[in-house]
Parts: C-alpha cells; sequence; structure tokens
C-alpha cells in the first residue's frame, strides 16, 4: 500500500482508482449437508482379538527353590534356667557411710550489714612493690646527621634512551569518478495511472460576518435565579468557671516516703599506678633495633628411600592369612556373672537430707538499688549521664 497525499496540487502519490479497477465477481453461496440419521447395526458384535486367535497355552510347572533346606539343631537335654550370677554371686551386708562432715550452726547477724564478706576476710592489705621495670627509657633519640635524599632507585636506575614512536601515515582521499545517481526503487518502477486529481474534502475557510451588537448575556445568566440564603448560627461557648477553694498537691509518695543518708561504700581495691607521659612517640623497638634479618630459601623436598622394594612377580590371589590361618574348635568362656535376686530390706527408708536437718531460712533483704538514698551509703556525685555514685559506706 502506498501512502498518497491529502492535498490537491501534488503529484507525487495519486489516488488509486477504486471504482475503475475494481471488477467484482459472481459468489456462490455454499452449499450446506445434510446430516445423515444415525442407524445402529444389527446382529451380533463379535468380541474376539488377535491375540485370542493366535495365542497357545502352554502346561507351567512350579519353579523349583535353589535356596537349601533349613537346618535345625534341637538338643535332647533339658534348659538350665538358672544364670551363673545366680548361681555364684552371695550378696553380703553393707552398712551405712556416717557422713564425714563438720557441725556447723548457723548464728545470725545481730547488727544489719554485719556480716562479712569472704574477700574481707581472707584479704589482707600489703604495702605496693614496683617491679623493677626493664622497659628502654621513653626518650626520643633525635639525630645530628643531616638527611640524604639519596635512595636504592636514585643510585641504581640508568636512563634509557627512547626509540621514536611509530606513526602510521594516513591514507589520502580519492573521490568516486561516477556520478551519483539519486534514483530510488519506488522513482524506476513506479507507474501512476492516468486519471483526474483527487478532489479535497476540505470545507472552504469562509469568514462569517455580522452585524449585530452583542448584548453579553449567557445561557447561563439567562437560566439562573439567584436566591436569599440566611446566615448559619453562631453557638456560643460557656464561660469558664474555676472550681472554689486551693489545690492539693500532695500524693501518696510525697506524705509516706521517708528520706534515708547512705555513705557510699569503700573500695577495697588496691590503686592503679597509672603514668601519662609528654614525650613524643618513637616508633623504633628492640626487635627493629637487634634483629637483623638473613636470607631465606626454599628448603627442599625430603624424600624418604623407599625400604621395601616393588613387587615384580605375578600376582597370585593368596593372602597371608589364608595360607597361615588355622581353625580352631570353640569353647564357650565360663560366666561368672552372681546371680539376679533382688533382697528385700528390712530397715525403714530415711527420707531426711542434709537440706532438710541444717538449712536455715533466712530474712530477704531489700537491694539497696531500689532506694533513692540507700541507708548506710554516702552520696557524693552523680556523672553527666544521670547515675548516682555511693563509694563510702557508714560502719555503724
Amino acid at each position: 500500500l502506498l501512502q498518497s497525499c491529502l492535498c490537491t496540487t501534488c503529484t507525487r502519490f495519486p489516488l488509486p482508482q477504486f471504482r475503475s479497477d475494481y471488477l467484482p465477481y459472481d459468489t456462490m453461496r455454499r452449499p450446506f449437508r445434510v446430516q445423515e440419521e444415525y442407524k445402529p447395526k444389527t446382529g451380533e458384535r463379535e468380541l474376539g482379538t488377535t491375540y485370542q486367535k493366535d495365542y497357545n497355552a502352554h502346561k507351567i510347572q512350579p519353579v523349583t527353590l535353589v535356596r537349601p533346606l533349613e537346618r535345625k539343631h534341637t538338643m535332647g537335654g533339658k534348659l538350665d534356667t538358672i544364670p551363673t550370677y545366680q548361681d555364684d554371686y552371695r550378696s553380703w551386708e553393707v552398712q551405712r557411710r556416717e557422713p564425714s562432715k563438720v557441725d556447723h550452726i548457723y548464728h545470725p547477724p545481730t547488727e544489719k550489714f554485719g556480716n562479712s564478706t569472704t574477700f574481707q576476710d581472707d584479704f589482707a592489705p600489703r604495702e605496693l612493690n614496683p617491679r623493677q621495670s626493664y622497659k628502654p627509657p621513653c626518650v626520643a633519640k633525635l639525630s645530628d646527621v643531616p638527611f640524604d635524599s639519596t635512595t636504592s632507585h636514585r643510585m641504581s636506575y640508568i636512563a634509557h634512551q627512547l626509540a621514536p614512536k611509530f606513526v602510521k601515515s594516513k591514507e589520502e582521499y580519492r573521490p568516486n569518478n561516477q556520478p551519483f545517481e539519486d534514483l530510488t526503487t519506488h522513482r524506476n518502477d513506479f507507474k501512476g495511472l492516468a486519471g483526474p486529481l483527487a478532489k479535497s474534502c476540505k470545507p472552504e475557510n469562509a469568514k462569517v460576518i455580522s452585524n449585530a451588537h452583542f448584548n453579553g448575556v449567557t445561557e447561563f445568566q439567562d437560566r439562573f435565579q439567584p436566591w436569599l440564603v440566611s446566615l448559619p448560627e453562631v453557638r456560643k461557648t460557656k464561660e469558664y468557671i474555676p472550681p472554689l477553694g486551693s489545690m492539693d498537691f500532695n500524693s501518696t509518695s510525697h506524705l509516706d516516703y521517708v528520706k534515708h543518708e547512705i555513705s557510699p561504700a569503700v573500695p577495697i581495691r588496691p590503686i592503679s599506678n597509672t603514668r601519662i607521659t609528654n614525650a613524643p612517640f618513637q616508633g623504633n623497638t628492640t626487635m627493629k633495633e637487634d634483629f637483623k634479618a638473613w636470607d631465606i630459601c626454599q628448603q627442599e623436598i625430603i624424600k624418604k628411600q623407599q625400604e621395601i622394594p616393588k613387587p615384580t612377580g605375578k600376582f597370585y590371589d593368596l593372602t597371608t592369612f589364608k595360607s597361615h590361618y588355622i581353625p580352631h574348635q570353640i569353647i564357650p568362656a565360663q560366666s561368672f556373672k552372681p546371680a539376679h535376686i533382688i533382697l528385700p530390706n528390712p530397715a525403714h527408708f530415711q527420707d531426711e537430707t542434709m537440706y532438710r536437718t541444717e538449712y536455715t531460712p533466712k530474712k530477704q533483704e531489700i537491694c539497696p538499688a531500689n532506694y533513692p538514698s540507700p541507708p548506710g551509703y554516702v552520696y557524693i556525685n552523680t556523672d553527666s549521664h544521670g547515675h548516682k555514685f555511693f563509694p563510702f559506706k557508714l560502719i555503724i
């Protein structure tokens, strides 16, 4: 299909003359095939197949078993149900072992926080004896020799002259001698049919000229009639009347709370000796000064010489187990397991334990952290995060 132009002056793509070129053909209606009525066949249906006609049945005998018959070993003697453990074992009386625990009677303290800890009982404060330090003094070593900026690269580097760079010559442009043919396949092969030019269906652009005066009335202005609208009713707010009397700001916590003065606990840990130096950091270490690196060569692989020579003869399927094994008759070992007899104990079961006899319940005390100021501790300060410190404890 060729795209045609709608303008009346263009002759490049004329419209095809459909009415003049089209020739109608006589069409016949497709005949309708009438479906025949189904009539069932008379007679009996033969259900025989080629398999039933050609197959010959053969008589089949049962398959004989290849595995040997099961051998049952039966003994004519009577079975003795008493094991050797019950026959040989003799139980003896076991006496109860007395506990070797020392009786310790718990005495509760008479004062609050009167019990001392194991650390306070076992720890004996001693005078601090600082150990002798073998570390070299932290003193920066300054060198008087001026810095020489010579390096191995500057001393050993030999400058070589570079070869001239290969430059590929640019080919000269040679224009074509033949003229350019601007003909296309459409221009060479298309031959337009002779006929009248297509008429334009576009309406003529005629100006509408009217001398009537525009009165400015629209359909909306003509049909719409305004009506009166009442203003919405304004609701008045009630005037606020404050309650009579004064407000009580006391709570149950303010009325029932009793403040206690607590001294902070004294730490028993030793004082850490920290030294702060202002000397600059020296990067020299004893490893760098005393250690001298030496050249290391890769160690060769140590291969152990093969002591057992490889076999060269033909392999006979005979192992040392097959050649030297001598079968012996198995003699069952005699069992010395005692007889399994449960002897009843006439003694009464004692359900008493050391926990039941020696346990003394203690009074549960409230953790000092639940108080805003723990009793018995001295308050010192509060850090930036809001944590209060009570390092000292009052000893009464």
